[in-house]
């Protein structure tokens, strides 16, 4: 799968995306990452990419022709490419959302900055994804949020693909918060791992866990509980 980020500082990646599952991927090549200066764009012996707002007010504006030039660019170059702003008036990313992306052959991520982008580029771009409901300097944690999350779920990434069906999130927990794990010692300043993780009998620990799950998502995360089919959302 390929990545495109288009940013004013390209030399913050790939940052935390080059350790990990992700590092490893990109270094195999399994995922490709290119990222793009949008001041290459700008048109103006200053690489000006920006300028304040019409009718006034605090902070500057991305102005929309880098923008529109940088993604018409990228996208004949790139077939089947989605075009997708990282901004917090965008639509939630979550879990769901990064399956959804990983079917995609390739991904263009725009960031944000300032105080935001010109209405006539956001128009250029189209879609639109926040990582959570507050603000961020600019899109590039977005960005690698995105990528981070998506990039694992592509087929190879994550060496025992069993671990993405069993974790937060994922089919086996309906949607909710994974049970909690213990490791070794089993005993550890007087607690003890649940005697039946470590009873051998499957079937009680798979019927155990869901409890945990179910009970662990109706505690910490009640708005999962009632968006998604997990028991006890009718209580």
């Amino acid at each position: 799968m390929r990545f495109d980020v288009l940013t004013i500082f390209p030399s913050v990646f790939p940052g935390p995306l080059g350790v990990g599952v992700v590092g490893r991927a990109l270094a195999s090549g399994a995922v490709h990452l290119h990222v793009h200066d949008l001041r290459e764009h700008s048109g103006n012996r200053h690489r000006q990419v920006d300028d304040m707002q019409f009718g006034g007010g605090a902070g500057m504006v991305l102005k929309p022709e880098p923008i529109a030039h940088a993604i018409r660019a990228l996208r004949a170059e790139i077939p089947g490419v989605r075009t997708i702003l990282l901004s917090p008036q965008g639509r939630v990313f979550t879990q769901d959302v990064a399956r959804e992306l990983v079917g995609e052959p390739a991904l263009l991520l725009v960031c944000g900055r300032y105080q935001g982008v010109d209405e006539r580029a956001r128009e250029e771009i189209g879609d639109e994804l926040s990582v959570g409901d507050y603000v961020l300097s600019g899109g590039e944690v977005a960005a690698m949020t995105v990528i981070e999350a998506t990039a694992r779920l592509v087929p190879g990434v994550v060496g025992s693909p069993e671990s993405l069906v069993e974790e937060t999130f994922s089919s086996t927990t309906a949607g909710g918060l994974e049970p909690p794990l213990y490791t070794r010692p089993a005993a550890f300043e007087g607690r003890e791992v649940p005697a039946v993780l470590r009873s051998g009998d499957h079937a009680a620990i798979a019927a155990w866990r869901r409890q945990q799950s179910d009970e662990q998502t109706r505690r910490r995360r009640p708005d999962l509980v009632r968006l998604r089919a997990i028991p006890g959302g009718n209580e």
